[in-house]
């Protein structure tokens, strides 16, 4: 166990503090001197097989999964069909090609500047079976496509179950290398911590195809597997400038959530239960402050978490509340100054986020008790904090942010700058291990890998051990 000793310097400044409030013995944290260089942050062009259109006359496309419900019993799959609308009819069964049941979705479609999406269908499928395949069938005659996905365990402290973690995704080759590889480590779904297309990165109509190539890009995962979605900065797309007002136009059509099943007013703040995880999931780029509507929620959906029966406790957002990245420095200190305190008390497990290009994962620490009149100005270990971890390292094509403070700060344990994606495979209600795999060079590399302990089971057995060596101490 890490032994930390609090520190305060007089010679460092303010701005500088932050990272230096303490030190550790043992163990300190690693700044990774690797670095790559092969490929580079370019968009893969619009004619390359990734982005291939489905053969047959108004085939659907750009199917993607989402989980349906709070508890994991519905998924809403959704697509795209290019020409007319078509039919919105979902089939679904657990016998490949023997499609027992259905289900009816919505049709919609929208504009952006001179771009007129395609229509856009989004079914609810609810009733299923746990830990059970389900295939499913979308369009119609020759044109109809065929995929298949499982469903979680049921809500258990002890279910195992994988996620992979992805961030600022993009569609160079840098993304199809992280998604391939993720693809490949047995993940069973994919929280995704924002920026998604980077479509807004260029101008007029061309901003909703690469909204349309993006979708056919990531078919090959969301098809078959929840992504559970949260928005970043990328998503807001307000360009006033071509008389466009209205932030995260095209993925408020595009991507669903199931906010309603957990009574928030948003569908960009929302929480889904999955095997024996909580999963909540913030919006960076709304209001947070007091008695804002996600304020409110957010202080509503914590006390309904049960941990009990969902142990672990992940929180998802697109900025990091700790980052030693030069780049967005301190971006999200207004939500770390607000929400802070109430991750600490609900001893949350694990916050992750996008936003920085790079990769990092801290100590347990918090800085709850800020007071620059008393000094008390810097994190501190905190063994009921959160650890949290950047994953903004997807490969999309505004490269890589590799400039971090030196020296390291001793709450940081490992930092790089390098293309890759995350995994939390959970193994029960105690333990969980996380691995981030660095893309090297087209290669899967395991580069980070710890074992953590559950933060509300590891305190109650270490409790339920004290009362127990107590008990006999007292019946001698």
């Amino acid at each position: 166990m890490l032994q930390f000793q609090y520190q305060i310097t007089a010679t460092v400044t303010v701005f500088l503090g932050i990272f230096l409030s303490f030190a550790t013995t043992g163990i300190a944290g690693r700044t990774s001197t690797y670095i790559r260089s092969q490929w580079p942050s370019s968009d893969i062009p619009l004619n390359d097989d990734v982005f291939a259109v489905p053969k047959g006359h108004n085939a659907p496309q750009q199917v993607h999964i989402t989980q349906g419900d709070c508890d994991g019993k519905a998924v809403i799959i959704s697509w795209v069909t290019p020409n007319e609308a078509g039919s919105s009819k979902v089939e679904y069964g657990t016998s490949e090609e023997n499609y027992a049941f259905s289900a009816h979705g919505t049709v919609k479609s929208y504009t952006f500047y001179n771009y007129t999406s395609g229509f856009i269908h989004h079914c609810l499928v609810d009733g299923l079976e746990y830990d059970t395949r389900y295939y499913y069938k979308i369009g119609a005659g020759e044109s109809a496509r065929e995929f298949w996905f499982r469903t979680p365990p049921k809500i258990d402290p002890d279910a195992p179950y994988t996620f992979g973690i992805i961030g600022d995704l993009g569609q160079t080759y840098n993304s199809l290398s992280t998604l391939e590889h993720y693809m490949e480590s047995g993940g069973q779904t994919v929280l995704f911590l924002g920026d998604l297309s980077y479509a807004d990165r260029y101008k007029y109509d061309n901003i909703g195809l690469r909204w349309d190539s993006w979708g056919r890009f990531v078919e090959r995962s969301t098809a078959y597997q929840p992504w559970i979605w949260s928005a970043g900065n990328h998503e807001i797309e307000y360009m006033p400038n071509i008389g466009e007002v209205f932030p995260f136009k095209a993925y408020l059509h595009r991507f669903p959530t199931p906010y309603l099943a957990s009574n928030s007013s948003s569908p960009l703040w929302y929480a889904v239960r999955r095997a024996s995880a909580h999963i909540i999931v913030l919006s960076s780029y709304s209001p947070f402050v007091k008695y804002s509507p996600q304020w409110m929620w957010l202080r509503e959906e914590l006390k309904k978490v049960d941990r009990r029966k969902t142990p672990w406790l992940i929180v998802l957002m697109h900025v990091p509340l700790y980052s030693s990245n030069l780049v967005h420095y301190m971006e999200g200190e207004g939500m770390r100054a607000v929400f802070e305190s109430w991750f600490v008390q609900s001893k949350v497990d694990f916050i992750f986020a996008g936003h920085v290009h790079a990769n990092e994962r801290s100590y347990r620490i918090s800085n709850i008790y800020y007071n620059l009149s008393r000094d008390d100005r810097y994190p501190v270990p905190d063994k009921s904090a959160p650890v949290y971890l950047t994953v903004g390292d997807g490969g999309n094509q505004e490269g890589l942010a590799g400039r971090f403070w030196d020296p390291q700060p001793e709450y940081s344990a490992f930092r790089e700058a390098s293309y890759g994606h995350s995994t939390l495979e959970i193994r029960n209600r105690t333990h969980a291990f996380y691995h981030w795999n660095r893309n090297d060079d087209g290669k899967k590399v395991p580069t980070d890998d710890v074992i953590f302990h559950n933060q509300y089971w590891a305190s109650n057995l270490q409790r339920r051990r004290l009362k127990k060596n107590h008990s006999k101490v007292g019946g001698e």
